[in-house]
């Protein structure tokens, strides 16, 4: 087969046959793509910058691209990298990929608040991935079509909708802990992210949806669910893949081919969720006549919601806002519940201290009602402390659209993409001290007041801050607190997690605890 790939007399030919192979389903290894990628690659010699045309220039550019392959490579290091880079730069700095790609790097929260308060939009180099499976929901939306759809979806996170929710959480939390108990006889520990993820997904699709799913017990045979996660993942490969970058190349690949099945799977779910709602709802076009009814729920509003002009959203919006939601509701959940068992697993006095004030809270109670969540201060505040140390979401980008100036005077101009490091800024020992310590403390009151406003932004800041967050530090702490009640959780030494920055943070080797019963009397 790479024979005739080398034999053929130009590039675009090269794909044709290329593209016949894939058709006639001839078997291709990954080798294969890369080395076509390499050639497409090679191809942009004829037209590649004149400081480039020269054989020098070429070879460097050539150690450029494949320097940029290997910075990206999934070796758990890369955090550890970038924080030792900001010890030297204590505000930003520049991170270059390759020749043409650089990402300005802040990790300071005064440069932060200068970003997060303007009004710049999305990178669309990152989110552009994202938007071939969710479209343009609230994540990647700009302009006046962003500000209204954030409008008309704000009332979807009012607290009078998300007191319900708070059964709903339990509901899955409890599915899971029956899940795990098979695993609190032994000492042997297991891998956390896969429950829990199941977890999560369960209570987005109860409490925005009102499906009930079973997907907790059904992960394995349900293809919506295997269709949300197989999206997820393959989009966190692509965008640390240089050749994926390409659409062209994604394209052609396996994971492409698995990226567009699975897309049209999801597509399938959401468009026949919506016309079921739509039809229950042909007689009720007023949420307050369905909530005597029945508990309201996000899909409810989407439908209902109408501007001053009296406008609702279109089909293709809707669609994009259930997706959007999908995709941001659950992996960031979980990425963030994950750490923190995984934390609080880490420091068992902590531990003891939330379980004691949880069993208090509770008085006896198998579930929470909404006013139980308010009185956990300290819970909370580990809560807190593991999304510090533990982002869900490390990094966010931006572009300028016209000069950028910070606290300090220093300028950048229009068209820079901006990372900002969430993770960076939660360890930066300039505003922390001693970052990398798990000190709940410091959600004090006291000592919240002598820090900067935008020192701790695992949820954004600004007006591009995240709608859901109410919603999630509620399921966070219903999980958190009823995992508490019923396991001890153990940390196993022996398998400390990689961190890697995908969409959300994650684990190479995965987040493994132990657990045993908790016997109280």
């Amino acid at each position: 087969m790479l024979e005739k790939f080398y034999s053929t007399p130009n590039v675009k030919s090269l794909f044709r046959s290329f593209i016949l192979a894939r058709r006639s389903r001839v078997e291709i290894t990954h080798k294969t793509y890369f080395q076509v990628a390499a050639l497409a690659v090679l191809s942009l010699r004829a037209n590649c910058p004149p400081q480039l045309q020269d054989r020098q220039g070429w070879l460097r550019f050539i150690y450029c691209m494949c320097t940029f392959v290997f910075q990206l490579k999934q070796d758990g290091k890369a955090f550890d990298r970038t924080l030792k880079w900001g010890e030297s730069y204590p505000y930003a700095f520049p991170l270059w990929f390759g020749p043409f790609i650089c990402l300005f790097n802040i990790h300071h929260p005064d440069y932060v608040k200068t970003l997060f308060e303007s009004t710049v939009p999305k990178d669309t180099f990152i989110f552009s991935f994202l938007e071939q499976w969710i479209g343009e929901g609230l994540l990647v939306s700009q302009g006046q079509k962003w500000f209204r759809h954030r409008r008309l979806l704000t009332p979807g996170f009012h607290f009078d909708v998300l007191k319900p929710y708070i059964n709903l959480m339990s509901d899955s939390t409890k599915t899971m802990l029956d899940k795990l108990e098979k695993y609190a006889s032994g000492n042997e520990s297991f891998e956390l992210f896969e429950p829990v993820s199941l977890m999560s997904l369960d209570t987005i699709l109860k409490c925005a949806f009102s499906d009930n799913s079973n997907c907790q017990a059904e992960s394995g045979r349900n293809t919506y669910i295997q269709a949300v996660y197989d999206l997820s993942n393959l989009i966190s490969l692509r965008l640390r893949m240089f050749p994926y970058h390409s659409d062209f190349l994604f394209y052609i690949s396996p994971h492409g081919f698995r990226f567009r099945k699975a897309r049209r799977v999801a597509y399938r779910h959401t468009v026949e969720v919506l016309r079921k709602r739509k039809e229950a709802l042909k007689e009720e076009n007023e949420l307050d006549r369905i909530g005597a009814k029945r508990n309201l729920d996000f899909l409810d509003i989407l439908l209902l919601a109408r501007d001053e002009k009296q406008q609702g959203l279109a089909d293709e919006d809707i669609r994009a806002e259930v997706d959007t939601f999908m995709f941001e509701g659950h992996d960031t959940t979980a990425s963030g519940l994950s750490f923190i068992l995984y934390s609080l697993a880490c420091h068992p006095e902590h531990q003891k201290l939330c379980r004691e004030e949880i069993l208090q809270t509770l008085d006896g109670k198998d579930t929470f009602a909404w006013e139980d969540l308010s009185k956990m201060p300290y819970t909370t505040m580990c809560i807190k402390e593991s999304l510090r140390l533990y982002p869900p979401v490390p990094a966010t980008s931006r572009v300028t659209t016209k000069p950028m100036t910070f606290c300090d005077g220093r300028t950048l101009p229009k068209g820079c993409h901006l990372l900002a490091s969430v993770f960076g800024i939660h360890r930066n020992a300039a505003i922390w001290e001693n970052p990398h310590v798990f000190d709940p403390l410091r959600f004090l009151p006291e000592n919240v007041s002598k820090r900067p406003p935008h020192a701790f932004v695992p949820f954004g800041a600004g007006p591009r801050n995240c709608i859901g967050q109410n919603f999630a530090m509620n399921e966070l702490k219903v999980a958190t607190a009823l995992t508490l009640k019923r396991y001890q959780l153990i940390e196993d030494p022996t398998q400390k997690p990689k961190l890697i920055g995908r969409v959300v943070l994650h684990s190479i080797n995965g987040i493994h605890i132990k657990i045993k019963p908790v016997h109280t009397n």
